[in-house]
């Protein structure tokens, strides 16, 4: 039986080669509907786990108050609900009215996204994140120190010039040098580095790793732009404590905003899970564009894979009806043209694959997403090509099996 079987895969490999353009041809379709599935969902998994790994860092018992929600729908560019901007006075007035228990809240703003960091005759492009923040901003945010320390209650309470600077100014500015206790200077003013935070890397060209944090009330000083916008973020330390800690804030909120019962939020309040979840809900909908681009695509191959495995049949009359003569059964014809289909469709799963791969490494690389192989895509990938060999390669192995071998014989 085994003899037998591997005669057929013989007999089944030497065709392919006889007719190489062609099998060539409908390997390189195939590998293109497989590319399309394992690249498209490569890279969906890769932008999933770069979303959710940033927002995972803040933990699942941090909410944050914001101008806005994070779904509200925008009509021709425009919103179609402008809240007012979370002002000073707004946080200040939040800060001294909300107690709730084993609750830390965390204030900041970005100051600039252009600010121009200087150290002695060295400087950074004008490229870089200011951010004014309190004591509780690197805990809230999933934030790490990686070398010296955090920022403490006194810095922010004495106005202390002091920062922490992220992990992309040991290579621009501090070149094998320390830079604890180093003095730099923006915009004039001039701080001394009590940290450099840990690397994050960069999130839709959105370099984390080249930012500065500084004491809030210095940067109000500072950045004195009108309509800064603040962001609260507030962490419990229970995950149960989750659901009263946010409707304590949102009605401490709608206070500091006199809001009516009757009046809506003019303000948005998001948890780290729900973006995660929403998050999760698009890259789901990407993956299924990229399974109907792929189904496209490999019915098209399986139409090409049928149409070749036809005229190598008919080619091949004389073939077999001299195997038939010769006592071949038709399950051992039908057999050969299966094994055909099948070993032209791992083929082009295999060149899919690896092309798709490649191109989620590449994309991945370019925008420094999380790539992770994508082993569920794979398995799916070798089990629809298997299957789309079978379904193509059902006619002409049963059209092959039923010839007649007297008429095959006389076949020119």
């Amino acid at each position: 039986m085994f003899s037998l079987f591997r005669e057929n895969v013989r007999i089944a490999l030497d065709s392919i080669k006889s007719q190489l353009l062609r099998t060539i041809l409908t390997i390189i379709i195939i590998g293109i509907g497989i590319w399309a599935l394992v690249g498209i969902l490569s890279l969906v998994k890769a932008l999933e786990n770069t979303i959710s790994s940033d927002f995972a860092s803040m933990g699942s018992n941090t909410f944050n108050i914001q101008r806005y929600e994070f779904n509200v729908q925008r009509q021709g560019g425009e919103r179609e609900k402008v809240n007012p901007i979370i002002n000073y006075n707004d946080i200040r007035n939040f800060m001294d009215a909300y107690q709730y228990p084993y609750a830390q809240t965390s204030i900041s703003f970005r100051g600039t996204g252009t600010a121009e960091v200087k150290y002695e005759s060295k400087k950074t492009d004008p490229e870089v994140q200011v951010y004014g923040v309190n004591e509780n901003y690197l805990e809230n945010t999933g934030t790490q120190v990686d070398q010296g320390r955090a920022l403490n209650y006194f810095d922010v309470q004495n106005n202390n010039k002091v920062c922490l600077i992220g992990s992309d100014f040991l290579k621009n500015l501090f070149e094998n040098e320390n830079p604890i206790n180093k003095t730099i200077s923006i915009r004039g003013v001039k701080f001394k580095v009590v940290g450099v935070l840990e690397s994050k890397g960069a999130t839709f060209g959105n370099n984390q790793d080249l930012k500065v944090l500084i004491p809030i009330q210095v940067a109000r000083g500072i950045f004195t732009e009108p309509n800064i916008n603040y962001t609260i973020s507030i962490k419990v330390d229970d995950k149960e404590m989750m659901q009263g800690a946010q409707d304590e804030a949102i009605v401490t909120f709608r206070n500091v905003r006199r809001l009516s019962p009757v009046e809506e939020n003019n303000f948005g309040i998001e948890r780290s899970d729900d973006l995660i979840n929403r998050i999760a809900s698009i890259t789901g909908v990407l993956s299924i564009a990229a399974w109907i681009i792929s189904i496209i695509t490999i019915l098209g191959s399986s139409i090409a894979l049928m149409n070749i495995m036809l005229v190598s049949v008919t080619e091949r009359t004389r073939e077999i009806g001299v195997r038939k003569a010769l006592g071949a059964k038709r399950s051992t014809i039908s057999t050969q043209f299966f094994m055909e289909t099948i070993v032209i469709g791992q083929f082009g799963s295999v060149l899919g694959i690896v092309l798709g791969i490649l191109t989620g490494l590449l994309i991945s690389n370019i925008f420094d997403f999380d790539f992770s192989i994508p082993w569920a895509a794979m398995l799916w990938a070798t089990v629809i090509t298997f299957i789309v060999a079978v379904l193509a390669g059902s006619y002409p192995a049963t059209k092959a099996a039923k010839l007649d071998p007297i008429e095959s014989l006389r076949y020119e």
